[in-house]
């Protein structure tokens, strides 16, 4: 599996499976000894359905010892997979370690230095940094980034150009031999400097404007990179991440600039968690159960009464259906929030964007959308009593809210068995892939897609880790928190984790590509939520103990809270430092021997460089690519570039991408020795029908940068080839970009 979809799917499918097996163990635990007991101890009532008689809210004294031996038997089936799993990711990242494509790759010997003091921003201050946490080190190469100012926009408004030129010529040029009327037009752009010499309001050719325009950014480009002279400031040291891994947008800000993006982005994110607490409440307290809507709305109540079976089915389907519908745009919301938050890595925004859903998911739909049904009841109760003649603040005392929360937890717990009996939707829906369909079809049979457009469609998908971990915690959350207030719940986040091992097993296979490997680095944020999910587990069977029966089963529940503490400590001891570093222990190395050529060590600092070099500093513009049945019509409606995009015959002797060692010809043209051969076009590339296919593109940079890097197909990208025999892993290797660097 590792060798196929990389370590990040492998830990992920680990971590299904574990918890799939937990919760398997646990449904035959609780239907054993909670289901029985609670059934047949459970005092009756004529108004009590079947399920609310497996909920202890009318069992009492000695029969919750029950609860607290099924407490006991959770938290040690819960630790014991955590701990069995634990030794396994250790296991795994030693092997990924020592594997070939960690070693041969560039960033396993590489040190990330950023907030470096200004004073030391150069290569030699690199070297002092390093001297000053390890003397005895050795290293061989350095190399200094630069600080990019404006290029990075100039290259982002350069490739939106590109695009939007492509789209518009293929509209135009949709059917070469009979072409609109009216040649196409658009809006100068805002960012345009020449903006202000348009007339207002007046729209102007399109071709001929962005062809324009696009010559105007690749000289901008040209100017922007002999201008990238400015050196920032900072220091610290981390291990480094692939390249690809590496959010340059970022990396060039202060810490306190980064503090201060997190702080706003915290607070974006508590506004958004604080505005969805009424929607949830509302759901909460009406749609769980509509007989909260029938008491403020007479009219409904005689509806209710009259048709219960309906409103039965609406009261099952409605309330899962619309969170299920608001919860798929959040991780969409997150991800934006977290792109602007100052991470300096993509896969270390996504552990990010894990932690942040997994918090709004459990504050509101464990806490707030739990507990206001409980509220709900217990200020209801209150004016009753209130409107009875009795004191309002002795109608307090007297209600009790331990009570109410523990009876609308048990209320509200066939909701949590059918929401997770749905889920199985969700992975049918992913299994079929119906909105890629979708999409596709929509663009091939109705728009006009680019040959860029109808590439990237035929490109592999991305797995969402972030939402997928989250859903699959959020569950196990949910399953462990009502595990011993409804054990029915337990057997159907069994059976969802089951199918989902299944299904997940083929997606990851045959469908979808990580993105960004980071090796399996998110098992300790999934550890650690795990936990916390035990911890509320432990809770609530707290609260189950205090309320129903004497304090001596309360007092039994709370040595667990100090059990789980200390597991969470033994395990960061053990295991953490062994996950995370491939050593930890410091072995001075020996120098390595003198070259006969005086400029080897400056071309490996150059390829050094070029590796670990912001890209737009490397890789080449982009060319608008137009479609060969047009190839014939295109001279008369478009005059780009001089140049011949990837063609060009000046690139001859340059490296591949702009990123590879490896320096190539150019195709010679027939008849013509010595002669380049091209397309016979300026300015753009046609592509033909046979090749509108990602096959043929995965390893060029615009398209393999949202598509896995072409891991899918081959090595990735930062492996290294020896330049002599056994110079692969001489020495270390440094890095300063700018107020951040690498070693």
């Amino acid at each position: 599996m590792i060798r196929m979809a990389g370590l990040d799917a492998a830990i992920f499918l680990r971590f299904i499976n574990m918890l799939r097996n937990m919760f398997i163990v646990m449904a035959v635990i609780g239907c054993a000894i909670l289901v029985p007991v609670n059934y047949t101890q459970s005092i009756r009532f004529d108004s009590d359905t079947w399920l609310m008689r497996l909920t202890p809210s009318n069992v009492w004294n000695t029969a919750q010892w029950a609860t607290v031996l099924c407490a006991w038997l959770f938290n040690i089936v819960v630790l014991g997979f955590l701990w069995w799993n634990y030794r396994k990711v250790l296991q795994l990242r030693r092997e990924y370690f020592e594997s070939p494509e960690y070693q041969q790759s560039l960033h396993s010997r590489t040190l990330m230095l950023y907030d470096i003091p200004k004073k030391l921003s150069s290569d030699e201050g690199i070297a002092r940094l390093i001297d000053i946490v390890a003397p005895n080190s050795s290293f061989s190469r350095t190399a200094i980034a630069r600080d990019v100012k404006v290029l990075p926009k100039l290259v982002e408004q350069h490739e939106k150009c590109v695009r939007k030129l492509e789209k518009v010529l293929s509209k135009y040029l949709k059917d070469p031999h009979s072409l609109p009327a009216a040649r196409p037009v658009c809006s100068p752009s805002k960012s345009d400097p020449s903006f202000s010499t348009y007339p207002k309001g007046q729209k102007v050719d399109a071709i001929e404007y962005l062809t324009q325009r696009i010559k105007t950014l690749d000289e901008a480009h040209a100017i922007a990179y002999a201008a990238r002279k400015k050196k920032p400031q900072g220091a610290i040291i981390k291990l480094a991440p692939r390249p690809s891994d590496i959010i340059w947008d970022n990396m060039s800000l202060t810490a306190a600039t980064r503090a201060r993006k997190k702080v706003f982005m915290s607070l974006w994110i508590a506004l958004l968690t604080l505005l969805w607490i009424a929607p949830n409440a509302m759901i909460a307290i009406f749609l769980v159960n509509l007989s909260n809507l029938g008491s403020v709305w007479p009219a409904f109540q005689i509806s209710l009464e009259t048709s219960p079976v309906f409103w039965s089915i609406v009261q099952g389907i409605a309330s899962p259906a619309i969170t299920s519908l608001v919860y798929l745009l959040l991780p969409i919301i997150f991800r934006r929030l977290s792109m602007r938050g100052g991470d300096q890595t993509k896969s270390g925004r996504e552990r990010h964007v894990i932690g942040k859903l997994f918090s709004f998911f459990i504050f509101n739909n464990l806490i707030v959308f739990s507990l206001f049904s409980g509220m709900w009841t217990f200020v209801a109760n209150v004016l009753a009593d209130a409107n009875n003649g009795t004191d309002a603040w002795k109608a307090i005392v007297e209600q009790d809210f331990g009570g109410s929360v523990l009876i609308a937890l048990c209320n509200i717990s066939p909701y949590w068995v059918t929401y997770l009996l749905q889920r199985q939707l969700s992975t049918a829906v992913d299994l079929a892939q119906l909105w890629s369909l979708i999409i596709s079809f929509v663009m091939r049979k109705i728009g006009s897609p680019t040959p860029r457009e109808m590439i990237e469609l035929t490109a592999p998908q991305s797995f969402e880790y972030a939402s997928y971990y989250n859903y699959c915690l959020y569950y196990a959350t949910v399953a462990l928190s009502y595990g011993v207030i409804q054990p029915l719940v337990l057997p159907s986040a069994a059976l969802f984790f089951v199918i989902d091992c299944i299904l997940k097993k083929y997606l990851l296979m045959y469908v979808f590509i990580t993105k960004n490997e980071s090796g399996g680095m998110s098992w300790r944020v999934l550890f650690n939520r795990v936990m916390f999910a035990l911890v509320l587990s432990n809770l609530v069977a707290f609260l189950v103990a205090f309320m129903r029966s004497t304090y001596t089963q309360a007092y039994a529940v709370v040595p667990l809270l100090f059990i789980v503490i200390g597991f969470k400590i033994y395990c960061a001891k053990a295991f953490d430092n062994k996950i995370h570093y491939y050593s930890t222990r410091f072995v001075p190395r020996g120098t390595e021997p003198e070259v006969g050529i005086a400029s080897k060590e400056n071309l490996k600092n150059d390829r050094l460089a070029s590796k670990f070099g912001h890209p737009v500093l490397y890789r080449s513009l982009i060319t608008p690519m137009v479609h060969a049945k047009a190839q014939n019509i295109l001279a008369s409606v478009y005059q780009g570039r001089l140049s011949d995009g990837r063609e060009t015959a000046s690139a001859e002797g340059t490296s591949v991408s702009g990123y590879s060692d490896t320096y190539a010809l150019d195709p010679m043209r027939a008849g013509r020795p010595g002669k380049a051969a091209g397309s016979g076009l300026s300015g753009f590339e046609i592509v033909p029908e046979g090749k509108l296919d990602f096959e043929y593109y995965k390893n060029r940079s615009e398209f393999a940068e949202d598509h896995g890097q072409g891991d899918l197909f081959g090595n990735p990208r930062d492996m290294m080839r020896p330049g002599t025999p056994s110079s692969m892993f001489g020495g270390w290797i440094c890095v300063n970009i700018g107020q951040w660097g690498r070693r």
